[in-house]
């Protein structure tokens, strides 16, 4: 799914990333324990997470995830935006709860890690 697909699914507004946004992820993957993200094996996965702070962004670096849309309307950080632009990440944020967002994606065709 491209990451314009995952914004329109989940009403997200792009913070960072504009130019990957015709970018495809493989499926996707909701938590807010980093400890979750780093057990990941695959490339290309969406995280779906209302932790929102630099160690999320760092947790996604190591796990080399390129793609994080908070939920919950939560506000990302100048710093945050600094840290994923170095990494070429795309961040996104949106009103959705977990649960909605990851629903909207999965009838649309996004699938999971597991």
């Amino acid at each position: 799914m491209k990451i314009q697909q995952i914004r329109e699914f989940t009403e997200a507004a792009l913070v960072c990333g504009e130019t990957n946004r015709e970018k495809e992820v493989l499926s996707g993957f909701a938590s807010d324990l980093m400890s979750d993200v780093l057990r990941l094996d695959t490339g290309d996965v969406l995280l779906i997470t209302g932790l929102c702070n630099l160690q999320t962004i760092r947790t996604a670096e190591m796990a080399e995830v390129s793609c994080i849309l908070f939920v919950r309307g939560k506000k990302i950080t100048p710093e945050m935006i600094e840290l994923a632009n170095e990494n070429r990440m795309v961040l996104m944020t949106t009103e959705y709860s977990m649960f909605r967002a990851a629903g909207e994606l999965y009838l649309n065709g996004l699938a999971p890690v597991y």
